[in-house]
């Protein structure tokens, strides 16, 4: 009996190694199948996200050649830029999911694409590097740049101390620019290149949202005031530029262009000018744009961006052409057409 017991114990401790090793392979089997499984899914994201990149980059770019070849176009049409013409028309949302396809037949191929953009005239806004001319006329006209900043703050209930800090740190982040090494100061701030970037000069955010429709940030030319386009700026910003002009006289000015655009800025302000006054001051207000913003809105599956672009272009006999000085994309919230703000 004891023999036979110990053949049957034998074997059902060979069942059990048995039974073990099985289960051990299976379970080894079963990891090696889900590592590399998900390998594979992985490489599929990636290879998903890469496409979506290259593809989105590739879009928005074009967007980025539309608005600079119409703005090449319209400067060899005319020397004078307003809200009719074909740049200010904005592109409405487009789909471009076929064209994506590449001509694949699979219906599985095609992706969900939406384009839109628009261009916007930035001299239709006051350029805060303004502040950074110096007028020396020794009287106290109203005329100096400050000046002009002053009215369009008190217009928006902004404080005026804000304004006093922003041209202040302008001029130190200028001057730290241009000393040299041993003189710089720690203290300076930095430069900015973005509007928002202003944060840095003293404004608090609440004051930057509600000066973003009616300030930017532009490059000076030849040390020149940036002059505001009286054919597509708001009455706040016309009003701001032009001293001894009223905010009546600057909406009565946004009104007479709706009929027929301005050609001259001294014809212009004749309409406005009251008679036995001084003459209005034309030196900050001009009625040709050399500075734009093109945005795009790419809407590709389930992510959407936008991308901004400054360009400044250059109109002359000599030489016609659109350069891009800044880009900046980023990831839009929502995925509605509109694509938010």
């Amino acid at each position: 009996m004891s023999a036979v017991t110990a053949a049957r114990q034998k074997s059902s401790s060979e069942r059990g190694a048995a039974l073990l090793a099985a289960m051990i392979t299976v379970a080894l089997v079963a990891t090696l199948a889900a590592a590399a499984l998900w390998r594979q899914w992985r490489g599929v994201e990636v290879e998903t996200s890469e496409r979506a990149r290259v593809q989105s980059s590739w879009i928005l770019g074009g967007a980025l050649d539309w608005g600079r070849l119409i703005l090449a176009g319209d400067a060899r049409e005319s020397t004078v830029d307003h809200l009719g013409e074909p740049w200010a028309v904005p592109l409405e949302e487009a789909r471009l999911s076929t064209f994506l396809a590449g001509g694949e037949a699979s219906t599985e191929t095609e992706r969900e694409a939406f384009l839109s953009g628009q261009i916007t005239d930035l001299q239709s806004r006051l350029n805060i590097m303004n502040l950074l001319i110096s007028k020396d006329t020794g009287t106290d006209d109203g005329k100096q740049p400050i000046d002009r900043f002053r009215r369009l703050f008190e217009l928006l209930g902004l404080p005026a101390g804000e304004l006093d800090a922003l041209q202040r740190n302008l001029i130190n982040a200028q001057a730290a620019m241009q000393s040299t090494e041993t003189q710089k100061s720690d203290d300076a701030p930095l430069m900015p290149q973005r509007f928002d970037q202003l944060l840095w000069l003293g404004l608090t955010p609440a004051t930057l949202e509600t000066l973003r429709p009616y300030v930017t940030l532009l490059p000076l030319l030849n040390n020149s005031p940036t002059p505001v386009n009286l054919n597509t700026a708001s009455a706040q910003v016309i009003y701001a530029a032009v001293p001894g002009l009223d905010l009546a006289g600057a909406e009565k000015l946004v009104s007479s262009r709706s009929s027929a655009y301005f050609q001259d800025t001294q014809k212009a302000l004749n309409i406005v000018q009251r008679s036995g006054s001084d003459a209005l001051t034309s030196d900050w207000v001009s009625t040709t744009t050399n500075f734009f913003e093109i945005r795009g809105r790419l809407r590709l599956d389930d992510i959407a961006l936008q991308e901004i672009s400054v360009v400044r272009r250059i109109a002359s006999p000599q030489r016609r052409t659109v350069l891009t000085l800044w880009r900046q994309r980023t990831a839009l919230n929502t995925l509605v057409p509109g694509m938010g703000p």
